[in-house]
């Protein structure tokens, strides 16, 4: 790949992942979503409203709750061949309320990349923690409409499945499916993309994220980006979340290889 063409994608992805820089306090990859569980009926009784009202006040106590985290996360920029454009690894640290760090462990890969993709994604992130970017992306009534699908087996959740369709046109809010726990009314995943196209040059860019259940918080599992760049192609942003330490004791998890 050329200097321009790196210069270019590197451009790009940070425009394709702002959406994760926006929703980090939040509490389609293409084609088949790789869940396979059967989509089953809803229970009576079971509305947008209840659930919006019980996502709320859930975040509302677990955020209440969490003083601090650390967590291993590897970036990783590749192209559908599994080749790796660009690494980064380091320990992201979190201190309640608004502080987060990241120390850079380890890199790789073009540098190009390296400082005018992933660096900027990260310090989107810790601006966002502290408040120097506010975007409203909450999935919250005032920014979206639910429409309730059914329930479904998410690895080892079980989850309602709703479409999630944005009241406005907005490149931090996105179109797509969320699965919530039944139990903890936590968003377990999300797949969709912005619900405004990012720019010219990239023609699509779907997104999926997981979660996962750590002692008694939902903290981010793993991230995938799958952007398509108009003559260049598609490339893939992944983001692994390991070894999370929450309020200060070893609650190690081991992001599984597989999608749900």
């Amino acid at each position: 790949m050329t200097t321009a063409k790196i210069l270019l994608l590197a451009a790009l992805l940070v425009g394709a992942v702002a959406l994760f820089a926006a929703n980090a306090n939040a509490q389609v990859a293409e084609g088949q979503s790789g869940i396979t569980a059967p989509l089953e009926p809803l229970p009576p009784g079971v509305t947008a409203d209840h659930l919006f009202a019980l996502i709320t006040a859930r975040n509302e106590r677990r955020s209440a709750s969490l003083r601090d985290y650390a967590v291993l996360r590897t970036y990783q920029v590749v192209d559908l061949k599994g080749k790796v454009h660009a690494e980064e690894i380091g320990r992201m640290e979190y201190r309640a309320p608004d502080k987060k760090t990241f120390v850079l462990t380890s890199e790789s890969g073009s540098v190009l990349v390296r400082h005018m993709a992933l660096n900027p994604l990260i310090a989107s992130e810790i601006e966002a923690a502290a408040g120097k970017q506010h975007h409203d992306s909450s999935i919250t009534p005032p920014n979206y409409t639910l429409h309730l699908l059914g329930e479904q087996q998410v690895g080892p959740y079980h989850c309602y499945v709703a479409q999630a369709v944005p009241k406005r046109r907005d490149k931090y809010l996105f179109e797509g499916k969320i699965w919530i726990d039944t139990a903890d009314y936590a968003i377990v995943r999300i797949e969709g993309h912005p619900a405004k196209k990012l720019s010219f040059w990239i023609e699509r860019a779907d997104f999926v994220r997981e979660y996962e259940k750590i002692d008694e918080f939902w903290l981010s599992r793993r991230d995938e980006t799958f952007v398509q760049v108009r003559l260049y192609g598609k490339k893939v942003l992944t983001i692994d979340h390991q070894d999370y330490t929450v309020n200060g004791s070893d609650s190690k998890v081991v992001a599984a290889s597989h999608s749900w």
